[in-house]
């Protein structure tokens, strides 16, 4: 929807509302008038029904209005007396419109300074359920959101396994774009595997500001651009989804907005110079491996391939007939080539002018691949390029999917919006997101840009790490990023926790006397 299409929506709205309750406005001691005014009439209603003022801003922060929406409608019968479980029913089923009902057809009398103690315990659990699920979905939405690590690309900094907690204010806060949404959950409904939300009304892009730019290095959360799954597990081509919520990845930012990136035998170079990652991170690549002398199972080669860091398995190439380490730090590798079972281990690099089909823009005219790539220029709001025949298929689908411009070509000629040009203004910043992990990661050499408006937050805490038979302890309460050796502050934590909760008992002891 556009934002003409939203202010008639919400238009609409506040007439709806003001018809079916300005004479319960009145019978409460207020005006008629008052329940015609968009926002005002909100905060007037709180004072009715004895809420506090504040509520009024939930009911239009997006997801969390859904759970408020029925609590007030609930709340505007009970301030008239209406208190039974009909009354709540009717109340819930009718979405709000039974206050129509109560508004012509019912002398109804104001309850002024009601008692908000729900009167049983059922109704005293669903008041606590309530506030907490309002609560979780504000931090997690603009906050803090959980995050699990599911692949290996960014293996040796993040782990398969690690929990992570996201920074939502770091870059800013995105706003819902999907307005009718389950709460707290992304795109699909644990154990009952539907979709989480609906399509529509679709609210568009907005960001509330940040404190700090993406970083050249940082680890950044994002949405999957080119996502057309269905849901987590599903895949159709023509499914559409909203940005908000598409697939979650969690990638390096090794370019950003402006620069000029290109990968020569595997590393990455940024305007000329090899970009150099902090010393937690670790490149890994792929190798083969021949293994010599009697080895029992496969069980003892995956002895040995731990042993050296090497937790990605072992593939088999049936081309080459080799064995295949998908990933491993250079470091590793050369501790490994010392092992007696171990014959040799080479390096798969890829080889210059050697055309990958699948590696970005997918055009017959650029022969790249995984270890050589560009050089690429990294678009920057703001920046004007010039477009060739030659670098458009670089940045046709960005200006089409991205940008939202109907862009065509006739021979040399290119249109843009219908008009003949041969420059482009970009209308946001854009990112060149890889793994660590540079044979094993699909990322954007596969799938090219991420805009900033596909952004979710930064990584900023690993709260929890399991490797899936057990806890990785000395991962747990520690950093993301950054140098050094890395430090839990598990210990710490739990100390405080103990002090708080001791000072609570002690407090309520001494209150008790």
């Amino acid at each position: 929807m556009t934002f003409t299409q939203w202010f008639i929506f919400f238009f609409v709205v506040q007439v709806v509302h003001g018809l079916g309750t300005w004479k319960l406005y009145i019978k409460a001691g207020r005006q008629a008038w008052e329940a015609f005014v968009p926002v005002y009439n909100a905060v007037i209603l709180m004072k009715i029904i004895n809420r506090p003022w504040w509520w009024t801003i939930l009911l239009f922060v997006p997801v969390v209005n859904l759970i408020m929406f029925p609590v007030i409608w609930v709340e505007t019968a009970r301030s008239f007396g209406k208190n039974t479980t009909t009354d709540t029913v009717l109340a819930l089923v009718s979405l709000g419109f039974y206050n129509y009902y109560l508004n012509y057809f019912v002398n109804v009398e104001h309850v002024k300074d009601r008692s908000l103690h729900p009167k049983s315990a059922a109704g005293d659990w669903v008041s606590s359920i309530l506030f907490a699920i309002v609560a979780a979905t504000i931090v997690h939405t603009y906050f803090i959101q959980p995050f699990t690590i599911p692949t290996s690309s960014l293996e040796k900094t993040l782990l398969v396994g690690d929990f992570l907690f996201v920074s939502k204010f770091h870059y800013g806060a995105r706003i819902p774009m999907t307005t009718v949404a389950a709460p707290m959950v992304h795109d699909t409904i644990p154990i009952l595997n539907i979709k989480s939300y609906l399509i529509k009304p679709e609210l568009p892009y907005m960001r509330l500001p940040g404190f700090q730019k993406i970083k050249r290095n940082d680890i950044v959360v994002f949405n999957w651009p080119v996502d057309t799954m269905l849901d987590m597990r599903h895949t159709d081509k023509f499914y559409y989804k909203p940005i908000d919520k598409k697939t979650n990845y969690v990638k390096r930012a090794v370019g950003i907005p402006g620069d000029t990136l290109s990968i020569k035998d595997g590393y990455v170079y940024i305007n000329g110079k090899q970009n150099v990652l902090n010393d937690r991170a670790r490149i890994q690549f792929s190798y083969d491996v021949t293994f010599k002398g009697q080895i029992a199972s496969n069980a003892q080669v995956y002895d040995i391939l731990k042993r050296f860091d090497m937790t990605d398995g072992l593939g088999y190439d049936q081309e080459t007939e080799k064995w295949i380490i998908p990933a491993a730090t250079e470091e590793a590798v050369a501790r490994a080539r010392n092992h007696p079972n171990i014959a040799s281990i080479e390096i798969r690099k890829d080889v210059m002018g050697h055309r990958d089909a699948g590696i970005f823009p997918m055009n017959a005219a650029y022969n790249l691949n995984n270890d050589y790539f560009g050089p690429l220029y990294i678009p920057q709001k703001g920046k004007t390029i010039t477009l060739t025949p030659e670098n458009l298929p670089l940045y046709k689908h960005l200006i089409k999917a991205y940008e939202g411009r109907e862009l065509s070509v006739n021979g040399n000629q290119i249109s843009i919006d219908g008009q003949v040009t041969n420059q482009y203004t970009f209308e946001q910043d854009y990112y060149w997101m890889m793994g660590d992990n540079r044979h094993n990661s699909q990322d954007s050499r596969v799938w090219g840009f991420v805009p900033f408006d596909h952004v979710v937050g930064k990584p900023v805490f690993v709260w929890m790490s399991w490797d899936g038979k057990s806890p990785r302890w000395e991962r747990f309460f520690t950093t993301v990023g950054g140098n050094g050796k890395l430090v839990s502050y598990l210990i710490p934590f739990l100390v405080l926790l103990g002090v708080w909760f001791g000072f609570n008992a002690w407090r309520k002891k001494k209150a008790s006397k």
